[in-house]
């Protein structure tokens, strides 16, 4: 007897195997549905409330305002800084109309709006506290015919310095952050996109941090030295702030300088060190970043607390004692740790992205540098690799566009 064809009709009289076993799903997918409306019409208000709660996708940061964002904020667990080159040709019309379609762009991507010609519009929906920071160098105030600001140009040479330009200079920097990767990618690319014609990209370094919820808001950041990074931060919001980080001088009143410099960490010979010796270097404890002569993070090192044969507490190259000097020369830190592909023998290519802000980086950041590069002892364990230097400048008005105080 011949098989029957395939999708032929079965000749077999009564119900078949499979027949039966479809009629039972069906069945099970009914009482499943029955069982789904019941547990809805009885679910409790908490749960339904829980429902409905805004996810933390949706919430934002305004863009508008007398400061950018992306200083004074909380820092966000993802960042990209994109260094960007200005194409030959490009002059002050040019860049009026580059600062007016990145910030127009930029407006509607940090408040969960899709771009004016966004490909991916879904993608912008959930802004998940984005904020997006323009940043100018040397060059891109000198082709806006404006006064740079006597701090505007790359840092002094440090002898612990091994710079790459891959990772160096620019003259326009974007400050991409946000608390999902995904938002952080769509905005990059939107607005390398808009600035398309205009420039051309020098660099792009990615950071992170906790990932959002992972520690409670305010909790100092860890290095990938384990290191607390930024205890001693002016907070946003004070007058101390406000001293510290913003200009009041010309186009810039509202502004800030900032730094960036990428270093790369020696975690493979960071390993080799003991416990003591790792205190010993930053001048805190490991395990909640306490000054070695105190309990607590915040505690007030005293570096004049010497040991029980006189030795400093905290020695002489301890980290802290390098940076703090005589206390008058303060920044802003607001970082990011970097973690690349390894390549050959090595098992890490790890570092910091040291982002800070300061009003002068002439009196405020390179002082406190010029003592960390004569004797720190973590420069056993850190080469920086990167270094750039832009001046923020203040926010705007709805309406307008950054960089108007420069450029209008």
């Amino acid at each position: 007897m011949a098989a029957p064809t395939e999708g032929a009709r079965s000749r077999r009289s009564g119900s078949t195997r499979r027949q039966f076993l479809w009629g039972g799903a069906v069945a099970g997918v009914g009482a499943v549905a029955a069982v789904g409306v019941d547990l809805a019409l009885n679910r409790s208000d908490t749960e339904a409330t829980q429902a409905s709660a805004p996810m933390n996708g949706d919430e934002t940061v305004p863009f508008y305002g007398v400061h950018q964002a992306g200083v004074d904020t909380a820092a966000q667990a993802h960042g990209t800084f994109i260094g960007l080159d200005l194409e030959p040709e490009v002059d002050r019309d040019g860049l009026r109309r580059l600062m007016r379609i990145l910030s127009d762009d930029a407006a509607r991507l940090t408040q969960g709006v899709p771009a004016l010609a966004d490909s991916e519009p879904e993608l912008a929906l959930s802004p998940a506290r984005l904020t997006i920071t323009f940043g100018f160098g040397p060059g891109f105030v000198s082709r806006a015919a404006g006064t740079a600001p006597a701090w505007l140009a790359p840092l002094p040479a440090f002898g612990v310095d091994q710079l790459r330009q891959e990772f160096s200079d620019g003259d326009l920097v974007l400050q991409i952050a946000g608390d999902d990767p995904l938002t952080v990618a769509h905005a990059s690319r939107m607005l390398l996109k808009d600035a398309r014609g205009f420039t051309r990209v020098r660099w792009t370094q990615q950071g992170f941090r906790r990932a959002y919820g992972t520690e409670r808001p305010g909790t100092t950041m860890r290095n990938l030295f384990g290191q607390v990074d930024g205890t001693t931060n002016p907070e946003p919001g004070t007058e101390d702030f406000d001293k510290v980080v913003w200009s009041d001088a010309g186009w810039m009143a509202g502004g800030t300088g900032m730094v960036i410099r990428r270093i790369r960490m020696e975690l493979d010979k960071w390993d080799k060190l003991d416990r003591g010796g790792r205190d010993a270097s930053i001048g805190r404890t490991l395990s909640n970043g306490a000054p070695l002569t105190g309990t607590e993070e915040f505690d007030e090192p005293d570096f004049d607390a010497t040991s029980s044969i006189g030795f400093p507490v905290i020695p002489q190259f301890a980290h802290i004692r390098r940076a703090r000097g005589d206390g008058k020369e303060r920044i802003f830190r607001r970082g990011y740790n970097y973690d690349e592909r390894p390549a050959g023998s090595e098992i890490s290519d790890s570092g910091l992205l040291f982002v800070s802000f300061q009003a002068d980086v002439d009196k405020q950041f390179t002082p406190m540098q010029r003592r960390l590069d004569e004797l720190d002892l973590l420069n056993e364990w850190t080469i920086p690799i990167g270094s750039a230097v832009f001046a923020v400048p203040p926010g705007c008005a709805e309406g307008g566009f950054i960089g108007e105080t420069l450029l209008s």
